[in-house]
């Protein structure tokens, strides 16, 4: 298990444990972003009460920061990984293509067992105040803004993820 920190621009702070047991290429992939600072400036530009909160691919101005595809680690595409979908969960995003996801994550903000199997889950939030920050981020006024929907109307800015 490896440590880490989301600290947001507002001083608010997450803190995570990485699960390299269960999801050993996604947690390597994220320690490796982590080490080049990628999510330095990134937002979290999904936000869905009672569902998750989504970030790590997209600046301010919802323009997309690329990073390299893995694998998905979980059941579906062929790999078994017991981590389940619960309130402060981490699992990578992803679009249809089961080996696609890259720096997007997500947290789930609630129970969310239809992810189980389908998203490579690969950490979780390690103490309440924690959880309870990702459910006021979950909750903030959303927009429309071109084709992306649920973008927080003030943005949640990512001032950087490092390791504890």
């Amino acid at each position: 298990m490896t440590d880490i920190q989301i600290k947001l621009m507002d001083g608010r702070v997450m803190n995570a444990r990485l699960d390299e047991t269960n999801a050993p290429i996604t947690v390597e992939n994220f320690l490796k972003l982590i080490d080049k600072d990628f999510f330095n400036g990134l937002i979290f530009h999904r936000v869905i009460p009672g569902f998750m909160i989504q970030g790590g691919g997209m600046d301010s101005s919802l323009c997309p920061k690329e990073a390299k595809a893995i694998k998905g680690e979980f059941s579906a595409n062929g790999v078994n990984n017991p981590i389940k979908h619960k309130v402060g969960t981490l699992s990578m995003a992803r679009t249809n293509v089961m080996n696609s996801a890259s720096s997007q994550f997500f947290i789930c903000v609630d129970d969310c067992a239809f992810l189980d199997g389908q998203y490579a889950a690969f950490g979780e939030l390690s103490d309440e105040e924690s959880v309870k920050v990702a459910i006021d981020i979950s909750k903030v006024k959303t927009v429309r803004v071109g084709y992306y929907d649920d973008v927080p109307y003030e943005p949640i800015v990512i001032e950087s993820i490092k390791k504890k």
